[in-house]
């Protein structure tokens, strides 16, 4: 497989999610290695990172996982299916080399350790620090709450319309991999 981009993906590391959050994790991984997008993920085999790896690894797709090593055990990294599995020492080293996998994010519905990975990589973008589109993927309506606190931000001018300029939320995957595909061909990213 010719790796197309390389795609980070934050999501729950719960196993305690419903069935339709399990589907879109897989579907996502499938339709990665489908489009030869290189999944770069928290690294473990739980929750919906693990259901999106898995499903890309069965699909074919290459997959990159970055875990520290405090976390192996909880997060379950281990098994064939989580890909290329690179062990690092702290929380925000493992954003710091996703964030330099990866050419764009997506946040699928996760808590507050996707949150604090999607806010960072908005962050950076918002300082210049890469210019790499981060996308919500609300299909099921989960970040609904979270899209309103940024319409109310914005509204109230508490957010710089440059921190969200390459800040996106779409409603389903296929507007999420159609998204991708324009993202990427604009040549704004760079793949390490």
């Amino acid at each position: 497989m010719t790796v197309k981009a390389s795609i980070g993906l934050f999501c729950s590391a719960s196993d305690a999610l419903p069935d339709n959050t399990k589907w879109l994790a897989r579907q996502f991984g499938e339709r990665c290695a489908g489009n030869n997008y290189r999944l770069v993920y928290g690294g473990g085999s739980r929750g919906l990172m693990g259901e999106a790896s898995r499903a890309a690894f069965a699909a074919g797709g290459k997959l990159h996982g970055v875990i520290p090593a405090s976390l192996m055990k909880r997060e379950q990294a281990r098994g064939a299916s989580i890909g290329e599995i690179e062990v690092v020492d702290t929380l925000s080293e493992r954003k710091s080399r996703m964030a330099a996998e990866s050419d764009a994010f997506v946040a699928l519905p996760g808590g507050v350790g996707t949150l604090d990975e999607l806010f960072e990589m908005i962050t950076w973008n918002d300082l210049g620090l890469h210019d790499k589109p981060v996308i919500l993927c609300d299909e099921g309506g989960f970040w609904e709450p979270l899209l309103a606190w940024f319409a109310g931000a914005n509204a109230a001018g508490v957010i710089r319309p440059g921190a969200v300029r390459r800040f996106h939320s779409v409603a389903s995957l296929d507007e999420l991999f159609a998204l991708l595909e324009t993202e990427l061909q604009s040549g704004h990213t760079a793949t390490t």
